[in-house]
C-alpha cells in the first residue's frame, strides 16, 4: 500500500478482477478438453512426456496442422489452449536438453501460441497461471486432485503443481482479508484493521504447511536433474542467450522469463499491503513478473498499492494490539520467505552441488547420475525465470524484515500454529492423493 492517502469511493470486490472468492486467483473448474477441431493440439499436449522420451515431440509438432484460433471463444477455453501450446512449447525447446536448443518455434506452434496469449495478456511461454492456476481437476467426488497436462519427471511433476495449487489455496482468506484491511484503513477502523490482519497472518502460516508438502511429494534429484530445465525460459538463460524466434510472429528472436515463484500474485498482494519495499534489480524483477499474470490480477496488486498507507495507518493510531498484530503478520511473511529459502536449498542448491561433484568423480548411483547428468549447468546458480537464486530470496527476505516497525527481534519469533481454518478444511478436501 502506498504512502499517500487517498480516498477511494468504491470499494474494492475480488470479483470485479475476476478473482473467485473460494478460489483465489485460483482458475475455478476448469475446461478438460477444448472443441473438437483442437483435437490436434491436444492428442500432442496430452502425451508431452512420452513424445520426448522418443525423441519424437519435434517431429510431431513439426507435422501439426496450423490451426486458427477465432473459434476459442471463452475465458477457459483460452485459458487451455494457453496451457496446452505453452506444455508444447517447452518440450519442443527442451527436448534434447541445453546441448541441443533450438532457435526457431515453428509456425503451426508460434502463430495460435501468440494469438491465444495476445487475447489474454500474457506472454507466450509457460507461467505460474497455467501449470498452476489452471492445471487441475477433480480426479474423483473426494476431491482427489490430478494435473490436466504434465512435463517429464512423472510423480513430481504431479506434486511439485499440485502442492501449489495447495498453497495458493490456502492464502484465500488472506486474499478476501486484504479487502477488509484496505477499508478498515479507509474507515478509521482500528479493530477492523486489527481483525483483517490476524486472519492474514493465518493465511500465511496455512501456505508455509502447506508448502511442507513438497517435501513429501517432490524427489529433489527428480526436480532438479529432469523438471527444471521444462520450466526455464530464454530470457538471462546462457543456453539461449539470444531468445527464440517465433515464426510467422517477427524475425527477430523474442526473450521471456521461464517459470517463477515469483509470477504468483499472492504474495505480491501481501507485499504491498504492508508495505514491502523491494529495491534494485530485485524491484525490477518482481515488477517484470506481474506482466506473467493474467491482467486483472495485476491490476489487483496495482489497486493495493495505490490504497492509503497500512504501515502508516499503523504508526500514526499507536494502537499496541494493531501494532502487535501488523509486526506478526510481518514475521510470518518473513518466516514464509525463510521457509522458501530453506526449500531452494533441498531442491537446487544441494543438488548442484552434488551435480558438481557426479560430474567430477562419476561415482553415485546410476539413476542419480542419469538425473543430474541431464541437469542444465546453466541454470545451477539461477533460477527458471532467471534471477540470480539465492542473492535474490535472501535479499527480498530482508526487505520483508525491514517493513518491521520495531527495531525487537520479533520478526524471528513464532507463534503457535493457528487453530484449524476454513481453507484448512477446504485443502483437506482438496487432497493430492
Amino acid at each position: 500500500m502506498g504512502t499517500k492517502v487517498k480516498n477511494t469511493e468504491i470499494p474494492l470486490s475480488l470479483e470485479q478482477f475476476h478473482i473467485s472468492e473460494d478460489y483465489g486467483f485460483i482458475l475455478p473448474e476448469p475446461l478438460r478438453d477444448l472443441p473438437v477441431y483442437y483435437k490436434p493440439w491436444m492428442d500432442i499436449a496430452r502425451n508431452v512426456p512420452e513424445l520426448i522420451s522418443s525423441h519424437s515431440l519435434r517431429l510431431r509438432i513439426h507435422d501439426m496442422p496450423l490451426l486458427e484460433t477465432h473459434l476459442l471463444r471463452t475465458h477457459r477455453e483460452l485459458r487451455l489452449a494457453h496451457l496446452a501450446l505453452s506444455i508444447m512449447t517447452m518440450g519442443y525447446v527442451w527436448q534434447e536438453g541445453e546441448r541441443e536448443t533450438v532457435k526457431v518455434l515453428p509456425r503451426s506452434l508460434s502463430l495460435p501460441f501468440c494469438e491465444v496469449s495476445q487475447r489474454l495478456g500474457l506472454p507466450p511461454i509457460l507461467i505460474h497461471a497455467d501449470t498452476v492456476l489452471a492445471n487441475w481437476k477433480k480426479r474423483d467426488p473426494d476431491g482427489n486432485l490430478e494435473l490436466l497436462l504434465t512435463l517429464p519427471g512423472g510423480g513430481s511433476v504431479r506434486g511439485f503443481f499440485l502442492v501449489t495449487l495447495l498453497v495458493e489455496l490456502a492464502a484465500v482468506p488472506g486474499l478476501k482479508s486484504i479487502l477488509d484491511v484496505i477499508n478498515g484503513v479507509q474507515y478509521n477502523d482500528v479493530a477492523m484493521v486489527t481483525k483483517a490482519l490476524d486472519v492474514v497472518s493465518q493465511a500465511i502460516d496455512s501456505m508455509k504447511q502447506a508448502f511442507k508438502l513438497m517435501h513429501e511429494y517432490v524427489d529433489p534429484s527428480i526436480f532438479y536433474g529432469i523438471m527444471r530445465i521444462y520450466l526455464s525460459g530464454w530470457k538471462d538463460n546462457p543456453s539461449m542467450p539470444e531468445g527464440l524466434i517465433y515464426e510467422g510472429v517477427q524475425e527477430k528472436p523474442m526473450e521471456f522469463s521461464g517459470g517463477s515463484a515469483a509470477q504468483s500474485s499472492i504474495l505480491h498482494c501481501f507485499d504491498e499491503l504492508l508495505g514491502v519495499q523491494h529495491e534494485g534489480s530485485n524491484g525490477a524483477f518482481l515488477k517484470r513478473m506481474r506482466d506473467y499474470m493474467p491482467l486483472s490480477h495485476k491490476q489487483f496488486i496495482e489497486n493495493i498499492s495505490s490504497c492509503p498507507s497500512l504501515r502508516s495507518f499503523v504508526l500514526q493510531q499507536a494502537d499496541e494490539h494493531l501494532t502487535h498484530t501488523f509486526e506478526h503478520c510481518v514475521a510470518r511473511l518473513v518466516d514464509f520467505r525463510n521457509y522458501h529459502i530453506n526449500i531452494v536449498t533441498r531442491y537446487i542448491t544441494i543438488p548442484a552441488s552434488r551435480a558438481k561433484q557426479l560430474r567430477a568423480y562419476k561415482q553415485g548411483l546410476a539413476e542419480e547420475l542419469d538425473a543430474i547428468r541431464s541437469a542444465p549447468k546453466a541454470l545451477e546458480e539461477r533460477g527458471t525465470g532467471g534471477s540470480g537464486l539465492m542473492t535474490f530470496l535472501k535479499t527480498v527476505r530482508d526487505e520483508t524484515k525491514d517493513t518491521s516497525i520495531s527495531q525487537c527481534t520479533i520478526g524471528n519469533q513464532v507463534s503457535p500454529d493457528p487453530s484449524i481454518t476454513e481453507i484448512q478444511k477446504a485443502a483437506s478436501e482438496l487432497t493430492i492423493e
